[in-house]
């Protein structure tokens, strides 16, 4: 058993004493000798309460690391595990969450979406995108949520067709077929780009948007346009060796260059733990700051943290895809995360102006940089 500071003071003080009186009864009583022993005694003593204080110190920091508290949270993804999440699964991996201090879940989104999820706290945080936000923050009684990194610096979603067709604008929709998710934003986007491009909506034909494999059902003719994210869908086109267009978004009109994906977080959460919620976010960005260095690697960690299986057969993809991402999650911004105030108010203004949302969002209505550090 470990000795007590007290215990260890006393017998170096005693010690101390037995020396003296032995010094005594050898009959040494010049003044130099009693100075000696005086000066070895004030020395001792000190230095017996310092090693005292010391080890006070250590075993009231062992007490404190004892009783510190893990705090649990869980993050609901927008999808099945892809290359956005890499960072993810790279910080669980490398244990940046447990260095934290934290225990972090990783869940699928159920059928209501991850926005709802998180806003109702059954996560602390997901992923979603501006365009859903603006959804949730445009009600009445807007959802408990706020946007606090994003994963990507610009959005790469965009529109992929068989080079086939020759669609290389947005005015040459008319008369193919797009699927869509029937969401009104998606749809007013869309329209908006072909009637500025001289087109009309009209002449598009809309099926619902059922695909998992683009590249197949493109090959298949099931759709004609669909609107998927260059990072994944594009990549696998190249793999399957597709003859294909893209139209990025954001080259056809700069104000679609809004945030897509991003983390967001329940706002009691970030109201009630602010400092778990800032660990989070750094142990995120350090897991995504470690794909931009180390990619083969990070791919290998998204792959093998996958509980899913939906990355079992797609090893290549992901090889693929992760080249790409990590060329994105920071790209021209200074650092991860970086949310740039006037896109975001970009976006936001041009979804008022259209009649896509009701009520007008003050300057950075709905995300927050100061979680991020």
């Amino acid at each position: 058993m470990k000795e007590t500071p007290s215990a260890l003071a006393l017998a170096l003080t005693g010690a101390l004493l037995l020396s003296l009186t032995a010094c005594s009864s050898s009959g040494s009583s010049s003044e130099t000798t009693a100075g000696t022993a005086e000066s070895e005694t004030t020395a001792a003593t000190a230095e017996a309460e310092e090693t005292s204080a010391e080890s006070t110190e250590s075993e009231a920091a062992d007490a404190e690391g004892d009783t510190a508290e893990t705090v649990s949270i869980t993050l609901c993804l927008d999808w099945t595990p892809n290359t956005n999440h890499t960072g993810i699964y790279v910080a669980e991996a490398l244990g940046y969450y447990e260095e934290a201090g934290l225990d972090v879940t990783i869940v699928q989104p159920p059928e209501d979406g991850a926005l709802q999820t998180c806003a109702s706290g059954q996560a602390q945080f997901a992923i979603s995108s501006q365009d859903l936000m603006a959804q949730a923050l445009d009600l009445d009684e807007p959802l408990p949520l706020t946007a606090v990194a994003a994963i990507l610096q610009h959005n790469s979603s965009g529109l992929i067709t068989r080079a086939e067709d020759n669609i290389t604008t947005a005015a040459d929709m008319e008369g193919y077929s797009y699927a869509t998710w029937n969401d009104a934003t998606e749809l007013a986007i869309l329209e908006y780009l072909v009637e500025a491009d001289g087109g009309n909506f009209d002449n598009v034909t809309l099926i619902p948007n059922n695909i998992s494999d683009e590249a197949a059902a493109l090959s298949a003719h099931q759709a004609d346009i669909i609107w998927v994210y260059e990072g994944w869908s594009v990549v696998n086109a190249d793999l399957e060796g597709l003859d294909y267009n893209f139209m990025r978004l954001r080259d056809l009109d700069e104000v679609f260059d809004y945030y897509s994906p991003l983390l967001i977080a329940n706002d009691d959460f970030l109201e009630s733990n602010p400092e778990a919620a800032k660990a989070f976010i750094a142990a995120t960005k350090k897991g995504y700051e470690y794909a931009v260095e180390n990619v083969e690697e990070s791919a290998q960690m998204l792959i093998d943290g996958d509980t899913t299986g939906s990355l079992d057969d797609s090893t290549e993809l992901v090889y693929a895809s992760q080249e790409i991402l990590s060329q994105e999650y920071v790209d021209d911004a200074e650092s991860w995360g970086v949310i740039d105030l006037e896109r975001w108010d970009t976006f936001y203004s041009w979804l008022y102006e259209n009649g896509l949302i009701e009520n007008e969002m003050a300057s950075g209505t709905g995300f927050s940089a100061d979680y991020l550090q």
